[in-house]
């Protein structure tokens, strides 16, 4: 006869719930190096994990982080709930990086690596003798990769035509897609979008309704320029810090569609700043606070 087959068992999982700023969400972090033996962190075992939320003021929280801060340089893995309840592992998200970060409490500088995406993304805190509160503390995120670098034009070209639409394509934090709001329609912008997030995702091996690759519009004008972005729902109430690091990138890159980005981006809700630089683009001035601290049931469905 064969093994029995393993049965799923109970036990809990310490998370904090961090609120990055101008992210559409808070998320869900995890110290990885603490969870309980056999987790896998796998669709079943998050999806539970997700239920447990329901009726707190939580509820419906999309995004998750497991961050391991052990060894010379941190790791963390982002996971995206998607609607439905499924999950996808793919993207990273710089808002919960930093959430990491400010759920482990570190005042001094790191570098932490997207085990989702291979960046190494390094945390200065702007004033490490500031304030106590981290909601009070801002930090510089510099994503650690040349944005000419081999790779950061995933089809090769800094100019690829979408269903009749010149996009830029860029992968540098995630894919996105960068469009000139010139090519929207005035009163489907959201559809069009959607409809061009779809296409450019099934040329970069993705399916549709993945949360990859992610969509801008921007517009250049006689005040600098403008972003308004979409993420998983709807529109982004400000931009992706992986959205202003790609835009920079982008911007970085002789023929796209996107103008040199310095300074100051205009959004639906404020400014993000961003600056580059040979090696490396940085946003500037991003904060993050902790709301609560929790203890979750976590069922484990296999043992690793």
């Amino acid at each position: 006869m064969g093994a029995p087959p393993r049965r799923a068992r109970s036990t809990t999982a310490a998370a904090v719930v961090v609120r990055a700023h101008d992210a559409p969400g808070p998320t869900l972090v995890l110290r990885g190096d603490r969870l309980p033996s056999g987790v896998l962190a796998l669709g079943r075992e998050l999806g539970q994990l997700l239920r447990a939320l329901a009726g707190t003021p939580h509820a419906g929280i999309g995004k998750i982080a497991l961050y391991d801060p052990t060894g010379p340089t941190p790791r963390y893995r982002f996971v995206q709930a998607l609607p439905g309840g499924s999950f996808d592992f793919r993207a990273g998200c710089g808002h919960s990086l930093l959430a990491c970060v400010v759920a482990d409490g570190r005042r001094e500088p790191v570098t932490v690596r997207s085990v989702t995406t291979g960046d190494r993304v390094f945390c200065d805190p702007e004033d490490p003798e500031g304030p106590e509160d981290s909601e009070d503390r801002a930090y510089t995120l510099h994503f650690l990769r040349p944005p000419t670098a081999p790779g950061t034009l995933p089809t090769a070209r800094p100019v690829d035509v979408l269903d009749g639409v010149p996009v830029s394509l860029v992968r540098y934090g995630n894919p996105y897609v960068f469009v000139d709001e010139r090519h929207l329609p005035e009163n489907a912008a959201y559809e069009r979008l959607q409809a061009l997030r779809a296409t450019a995702a099934r040329l970069l091996g993705h399916h549709p309704d993945s949360a990859l690759p992610k969509i801008a519009a921007f517009a250049d004008g006689p005040e600098g320029l403008a972003v308004r972005a979409l993420t998983v729902g709807g529109w982004h109430p400000r931009l992706a810090l992986t959205g202003a690091a790609a835009l920079a990138a982008a911007g970085a890159i002789d023929g796209t569609v996107v103008p040199p980005v310095r300074g100051t981006v205009r959004t639906p809700t404020g400014t993000v700043t961003v600056s580059t630089a040979p090696d490396r683009v940085r946003v500037h001035h991003k904060r993050a606070e902790v709301l609560e601290s929790l203890e979750l049931p976590w069922r484990i469905h296999a043992t690793a």
